[in-house]
């Protein structure tokens, strides 16, 4: 029996920015020049997103100017911004409220009572700490004390997809089981400060959120909030498989790594290019080893790790741009929030009662291709 995403659950900071004011907000920390300013702006106008929420904001004024207290102006006694060490406060302080509000959505939609769930998948590659938000949260939902919990942590923006596959993992050992799986990432306590345009790339894209999913084994049938009829009744997903393969000479191509001021991400101008060469090929056989074709598929949700991936994905599987549509504009409405995001776009799809089968793909650090047939 295949394992069901019977309700999903989202959440997001309080505050948000426009992308024109979050490119004008870090000209500061940035930029250096006249120059360096309107390349930063071009590239943050370039990223596809309009609007990203993030802890960071602790409130906007009546103007709008933003008012945060994480982030100062570069002096020579602090030139990279905060520490690793007061960025993870914030995170200690902010992901299990997120990933708290993300799963009572989920338990409510999924009409699963936070006492029968027999294991909790979390996600998080973006903040460290123990006792972690697995425990915090379970606190906070009432689940038992004695659930099995599952950290997956540091495995980048596919981490939701890795989640999945531990969750089928305990639905087909326990087929009694219920299984919450819950992604939650802080990215914009990372900004880099300095020039460089790989890095002003990343600033530009990442945001902050957390979303919930619950699993089961039960075929039974539920609603989901669709353009059609109010009354529509409808199968939830089910996960029919999962693929993953790293591809070779590409270790240097994709990197998130801990230092002294944050996490620093590199993402390498090769990766498009990479996915145009590796991504059809892989994904024609992994999907010829279960009978289906590039044909079959009727539904995508490409994580969207920034535009010219959508586009190099879309192009690569020869796709028309209306069929990655939603991942475009989860894109654009959030930015890029690592784990959660392809559970925000499973669940627009969901609401958009988009048809099955669906492939769900996302790219991270390897350089590694995750997938998940969904029907």
């Amino acid at each position: 029996m295949a394992s069901c995403l019977l309700g999903f659950g989202m959440a997001l900071p309080e505050h948000s920015i426009s992308q024109a004011d979050a490119a004008e907000f870090v000209q500061p920390f940035n930029s250096e020049s006249e120059e360096q300013a309107r390349v930063l702006s071009a590239l943050y106008r370039r990223a596809g997103v309009q609007r990203r929420h993030s802890v960071v904001l602790e409130s906007i004024d009546d103007s709008g100017r933003i008012q945060q207290s994480l982030y100062q102006l570069p002096t020579d006694q602090q030139p990279h911004g905060p520490t690793t060490s007061e960025r993870m406060r914030r995170y200690e302080q902010h992901a299990s409220v997120l990933a708290s509000n993300a799963t009572t959505q989920a338990l409510s939609a999924s009409q699963v009572a936070a006492t029968e769930i027999t294991h909790l998948v979390t996600v998080s590659c973006s903040g460290f700490h123990a006792p972690g938000f697995d425990i915090e949260l379970l606190q906070a939902v009432g689940l038992s004390p004695s659930v099995a919990r599952t950290h997956i942590g540091f495995m980048g923006c596919h981490g939701a997809l890795n989640g999945l596959r531990v969750a089928d993992a305990f639905l087909k050992a326990d087929p009694k089981s219920k299984v919450l799986l819950c992604c939650v990432e802080l990215c914009s306590l990372h900004h880099q400060y300095g020039w460089s345009p790989d890095r002003v790339v990343s600033n530009s894209l990442f945001a902050d959120g957390a979303a919930a999913v619950v699993l089961t084994n039960s075929s039974e049938r539920v609603t989901r909030p669709s353009a059609g009829p109010a009354d529509q009744v409808t199968v939830a997903w089910q996960l029919a498989a999962s693929g993953s393969v790293v591809l070779p000479n590409t270790l240097d191509d994709m990197g998130w790594r801990i230092r002294d001021h944050g996490f620093e991400m590199n993402l390498s101008a090769r990766v498009p290019e990479i996915i145009k060469q590796h991504l059809r090929p892989w994904l024609t056989d992994w999907l010829g080893s279960r009978g289906l074709s590039l044909d079959d598929i009727r539904s995508w949700a490409f994580h969207p790790g920034g535009p010219r991936i959508l586009t190099a994905a879309g192009e690569a599987l020869g796709l028309s741009r209306e069929q990655w549509a939603t991942s475009e504009a989860i894109l654009a409405e959030y930015g890029n929030m690592s784990s959660p995001t392809i559970l925000f776009i499973l669940d627009r799809l969901n609401r958009e009662a988009a048809v099955g089968p669906c492939v769900a793909l996302a790219f991270g650090p390897g350089l590694t291709i995750e997938a998940a047939l969904l029907e």
